[in-house]
């Protein structure tokens, strides 16, 4: 099993258990590659959460320098059991963030990135419905909204390159069935493209179904189109801690081989550090039953 993007409660307020605790879940249901992905730090006063309250952007900063020297250390200490990448997940709200993800990247030399837009305008998507609906005030509708939510996203990917593109279409996590107009499609084969030119993976991300959606991100309707575009794909979770380890990877599993994909993506390091591709035939996705008795999706390698 393989998930590049995960969270913990000791470094995400609104997240679970510790750092460790989620790497050893990971172990314990036999993941053969995990990718650690805490939030990078909001540099504003006002893109505070309501589960931050009482902390400041420089609060920030000095739990995400912490984790990085946890993730190193769990990255070492486990490295007979599970190869770990050490990452972050960006966001996109202001007009200095890009630079501020070019500092981070090059004070840190992360191995990757999970590449995300949590944002609109500078108001949050997903943190709960009450702020989409506002956000959806603020820029003049659900179609504004969609339509700002992929440049936004374009602006990303354009000036990043992330690795992995985190949950493409998470838009639509309040707004399930908005039908994308002419103009939002334009948008999203304009941002797949981008993705198939430099050479990044989307994330089939399971946590939609945590959040009641009827399809993994992205929707089977983009996802369609990212395959007939060439588009690579890996697996996520989306962990929030140890017990969304492999969450509605039964699903996942089904909804790969639903939408015909016959190989999937991960990151690896090399001996020297490097991070390389390898794949994973979707014919040797095997369901397994974890710990928790929640059937997982075993991802075996071609050896």
């Amino acid at each position: 099993m393989i998930s590049l993007h995960s969270h913990s409660g000791q470094f995400c307020c609104h997240a679970k258990g510790t750092l460790e605790d989620v790497v050893l879940a990971a172990i314990e249901r036999g993941f053969t590659t995990l990718g650690l992905s805490e939030h990078v730090p909001r540099s504003r006063q006002q893109d505070i959460y309501p589960d931050e309250a009482g902390l400041t952007p420089s609060d920030l900063s000095l739990t995400f320098d912490n984790y990085l020297v946890e993730a190193r250390r769990l990255q070492q200490k486990y490295s007979s059991r599970i190869p770990l990448l050490v990452g972050a997940e960006t966001e996109l709200i202001h007009s200095t963030t890009l630079k501020e993800l070019d500092e981070l990247q090059s004070r840190h030399k992360l191995d990757y990135l999970v590449g995300s837009v949590h944002h609109v305008q500078g108001y949050p998507l997903d943190y709960d419905s009450e702020g989409y609906a506002v956000a959806e005030a603020a820029v003049g509708g659900t179609e504004a909204l969609f339509l700002d939510y992929f440049n936004a996203q374009y602006e990303l990917l354009s000036h990043v390159k992330p690795a992995v593109v985190g949950h493409f279409d998470l838009v639509r996590i309040f707004r399930p069935d908005h039908v994308l107009s002419d103009d939002i499609w334009a948008k999203i084969k304009r941002n797949v493209l981008k993705i198939v030119e430099y050479g990044g993976l989307v994330e089939i991300n399971s946590r939609a179904w945590k959040k009641g959606l009827k399809d993994a991100y992205p929707q089977r309707d983009i996802l369609r189109y990212m395959i007939s575009a060439g588009a690579k794909f890996t697996l996520s979770d989306d962990s929030h801690g140890p017990n969304d380890i492999g969450m509605y990877y039964d699903r996942l599993y089904a909804y790969v081989k639903e939408m015909g994909l016959h190989e999937v993506f991960y990151l690896a390091l090399d001996g020297e550090g490097q991070v390389r591709l390898e794949s994973i035939k979707t014919a040797n996705l095997q369901t397994v039953t974890a710990g928790t008795g929640d059937p997982l999706a075993n991802l075996m390698s071609d050896s």
